[in-house]
């Protein structure tokens, strides 16, 4: 019994160590395990822990609006649905991505080796498909695919389709801006982007994180555009009917408020839709309004004109010899005109009847250095610093590089290449009495919170003629849309039109000169402003090529009418008048250019060294309307030269009220003295002080601006 029990204890010591090298082997394996996971490997799975619960996610801002002056939107981000996978939770959980693959194929239209090859790869996140449809989205989530998840994201949506899209541009499908004002204003819309810890389930969805309770912070700033919505898809509608019905190549329209510079609009044909960029051509994408540079022909006599007007190298009353529609230049070359004129010509008649050598001999006498300072100062040669990628400077050549056919054919519109919005802003000049306004096209800028910082006024770049050279060359323009006038189709029902046609041959850049065959190698251009006695717009027109017919007036004319009668209805601009009224202020106008011109005073190519105290208060002026007024109506009376209380006074005893603009000595007046109005209408007066010259600031001749080669071959028609 002694030894049973003796053997007993002996094993159950044996069991006991045995027990006991078991525990502690195992407790060893534990420790092991433990020591291999808290520290050898404790890097590796915590990086794996964080990125299948702690990953971060990344805030891809929500871009800011673009919206039209009136607040209308144009560029909006909406939220969609994308789709994506986490190929190693389908790897761990068994799922075979040939499987997974062939069932979403036929429902994202995505071809299925593609699918199968992107949840093959050993990664957390592939895109499967992004920004797909409702319906889309809703067929794969019924299909409850484990590893397979939906997410939102902001995709860029243009609600007007093709309207404004070079000006607005486009964004690829990570919402950066690739053209236009999206690619200009990249930082401002985007806004910034950041990475931010966030709590993800067994399934890859946020659960929780502090930084999304407020998504302000991620907006992009909104932006507000001059562009006026309603004008916009008039002048493009109007460019794309003449592009067609002429069957040209391509065309821009500009329309801007002179006053301040704003561009209202501005358009290009061929456009494209933004919402699907990649369905039109590259050249479609081309915003020629800025990009394309061409010749601009006789749009540009009237700056020719007034530079001399205010250089006093010329007079308003002189008198042009066009020599018989020909003049020769350099031997065989010759300057020719369309509009034959018999006899000596007016500058006014050199605008109205679109004479090339007329315009070549002003130029003559300005020189080429006073021709090229004029033509840099009215903007041409520099970029208009417009904010919008892609805007070319023109060309104008140094005149140290001129010969004497390059400077006559400048004067006249030949040799010189600008774009649309130099023509708008150059003809701005004209309109708005001498200033050369910085166009502008962003109104302000505002943030997520709705505080505007920043905002954009109104800035002039200088002083570019005198206002009184200014105005004569307005008041010029306004025959070019009368009846016999080479602008007729441009004129405007109830309107006084002030502008000028240009019918230009094309430059051959592979042969030099000009092309022979000019049947097809034309550029029609209308610019010009309205109403003329007190602009409210600037409309340039440009058509591309046309092949039906090519001048100016007949072409790019309507356009300009069509566009500008619509814009005045909707800005509410009252008309001057209709029948007899319209036709009376047509012969102020012109009368008054008339008389200025027959004056032996170069006051307006000169004003500012003229005194207007010094006119005369009693010399005659044309009466415009013989008979004697009756008990109802009253003359009015001259109040040209005299100061504010003079005009008021003799106003106040004609029984007529007043309209008065600036401050100094009466240059203008409306209606003209001696014309016989109603008792009781308004008489609009023009004031101004007398004041120095205007002086140039000093241009930098020393390097000329863009380069292209001398005109080799001076054009022999233009218009």
């Amino acid at each position: 019994m002694r030894n049973l029990d003796r053997d007993r204890l002996r094993w159950v010591r044996v069991r006991l160590v045995v027990l006991a090298v078991l525990l502690v082997g195992g407790a060893g394996g534990l420790i092991h395990r433990a020591f291999d996971l808290q520290v050898v490997r404790a890097d590796e799975l915590r990086a794996e822990a964080e990125e299948a619960q702690l990953r971060d996610v990344h805030l891809s801002p929500k871009r800011g609006t673009i919206l039209d002056r009136n607040g209308e939107e144009l560029a909006v981000s909406v939220d969609v649905e994308s789709i994506y996978a986490n190929p190693r939770m389908m790897r761990r959980e068994g799922i075979s991505a040939e499987e997974v693959a062939a069932r979403l194929a036929p429902l994202l239209d995505v071809p299925a080796d593609r699918l199968r090859d992107r949840l093959s790869r050993d990664r957390y996140f592939v895109w499967l498909d992004r920004q797909v449809s409702p319906e889309e989205a809703d067929a794969v989530r019924s299909l409850e695919l484990s590893g397979v998840f939906i997410t939102t994201e902001a995709e860029r949506f243009y609600p007007n389709r093709s309207l404004a899209a070079h000006i607005l541009g486009s964004v690829n499908i990570d919402g950066e801006g690739l053209e236009g004002l999206e690619l200009a204003l990249e930082d401002r819309l985007r806004g910034e982007s950041a990475s931010i810890p966030a709590l993800r389930d067994r399934r890859g969805r946020v659960v929780f994180s502090d930084h999304l309770l407020d998504d302000r912070a991620s907006l992009g700033d909104d932006v507000v555009l001059t562009i006026d919505r309603a004008i916009q898809a008039v002048a493009e509608r109007e460019l794309m009917l003449s592009v067609r019905t002429f069957e040209a190549q391509s065309g821009s329209v500009v329309v801007m408020d002179p006053n301040t510079g704003e561009i209202l609009a501005m358009a290009s044909y061929p456009t494209f839709d933004p919402n699907d960029p990649g369905a039109s051509p590259p050249g479609h994408r081309r915003f020629r309004a800025i990009t394309d540079r061409f010749e601009p022909g006789s749009t540009v006599k009237p700056f020719t004109v007034a530079a001399a007007l205010a250089a006093g190298v010329l007079r308003p009353s002189e008198r042009i010899d066009c020599e018989g529609g020909r003049m020769e230049v350099e031997g065989s070359l010759a300057i020719r005109d369309t509009h034959v004129c018999t006899g000596p010509i007016t500058p006014a008649e050199v605008l109205s009847h679109s004479s090339n050598i007329g315009a070549a001999k002003i130029g003559r006498r300005l020189t080429a250095r006073g021709l090229y300072r004029a033509f840099r100062r009215f903007g041409f040669g520099v970029p208009t610093g417009i904010p919008l990628p892609g805007e070319t400077s023109g060309v104008l050549r140094h005149h140290s590089e001129w010969y004497e056919r390059d400077m006559l054919s400048i004067a006249f519109g030949q040799g010189i290449s600008v774009n649309a919005l130099q023509l708008a802003t150059a003809m701005g000049v004209i309109a708005n009495g001498g200033r050369l306004m910085v166009p502008s096209i962003i109104r302000r800028i505002v943030d997520a919170n709705g505080d505007i910082i920043e905002e954009t006024s109104p800035s002039v770049r200088r002083q570019v003629v005198p206002r009184a050279t200014a105005r004569l060359v307005a008041d010029m323009l306004t025959a070019v849309t009368s009846d016999d006038g080479t602008g007729a189709e441009a004129a405007i029902e109830g309107y006084l039109v002030a502008g000028k046609t240009g019918t230009a041959q094309k430059h051959d850049a592979v042969r030099g000169g000009y092309h022979t065959d000019a049947e097809n190698h034309w550029l029609s251009s209308f610019v010009g402003f309205v109403p003329a006695e007190a602009p409210r717009l600037v409309i340039a027109v440009i058509i591309d090529e046309p092949t039906i017919d090519h001048y100016g007036g007949v072409v790019a004319g309507p356009v300009f009418r069509r566009v500008g009668e619509a814009a005045l209805r909707h800005l509410g601009v009252p008309p001057s008048g209709s029948g007899e009224a319209l036709e009376r202020l047509s012969r102020e106008i012109r009368a008054r250019a008339r008389a200025e011109a027959s004056t032996e005073s170069d006051a307006l190519a000169d004003a500012a060294s003229s005194d207007p105290a010094s006119r005369d208060p009693e010399s005659d002026e044309p009466t415009l309307d013989p008979r004697e007024p009756s008990e109802d109506e009253s003359r009015v009376p001259d109040l040209m030269g005299r100061n504010l209380r003079a005009a008021m006074q003799l106003i106040s005893g004609a029984g007529l009220t007043m309209d008065v603009d600036g401050e100094g000595s009466v240059v203008a007046m409306f209606p003209a003295a001696g014309e016989i109005v109603e008792r009781g209408s308004a008489v609009r007066i023009v004031l101004e002080r007398p004041s120095r010259r205007d002086e140039d600031p000093l241009l930098d001749e020393s390097a000329p601006t863009e380069v292209a080669e001398p005109t080799r071959r001076a054009p022999e028609v233009t218009e």
